[in-house]
């Protein structure tokens, strides 16, 4: 586990700490094994758990939870964003078509998989940002409704 080196009254000593459970530790001192009582318990460290959290895209559609828009955007209206970087593989719709949530929009390859990006809102298609074939980012926009 550890190993140190104390000088005591001009003999050198080298230690290694084998094992330690509870308060009883195994040292090992210039060749010789001890079990030593500890006088206080030792606590082992633990790693901090890093807790990020859950990322959920603006596509990830559920029919009994409806989606709201900011303040500033239109009413009625707002953007499908990509969920993944990836490329676009198909495009479903059209501008001036009109979709209702939960309607396959486009078709994104992401990390070898196709993901389907579905409409998050009711309302008409009043551009579309990305074509077939083009790369896109995590959260670039890729089709306004309005």
């Amino acid at each position: 586990m550890k190993k140190f080196k104390f000088t005591i009254n001009g003999n050198e000593y080298s230690t290694e700490i084998i094992n330690i459970e509870d308060n009883i530790a195994e040292i090992e001192v210039n060749g010789s094994f001890y079990k030593v009582e500890v006088g206080k318990e030792i606590k082992t460290t633990k790693t901090p758990k890093l807790v990020r959290p859950k990322a959920i895209p603006s596509t990830d559609a559920h029919p009994s939870v409806a989606k709201t828009s900011s303040p500033s955007a239109p009413k009625g209206g707002g953007t499908i964003k990509s969920p993944l970087p990836g490329v676009i593989l198909e495009v479903y719709v059209k501008e001036g078509d009109s979709v209702k949530r939960g309607d396959k929009v486009l078709m994104l390859e992401a990390m070898k998989m196709e993901n389907n990006i579905e409409a998050d809102k009711d309302g008409k298609i009043v551009s579309i940002h990305k074509q077939k074939g083009d790369s896109v980012m995590e959260g670039d926009v890729l089709i306004t409704i309005g």
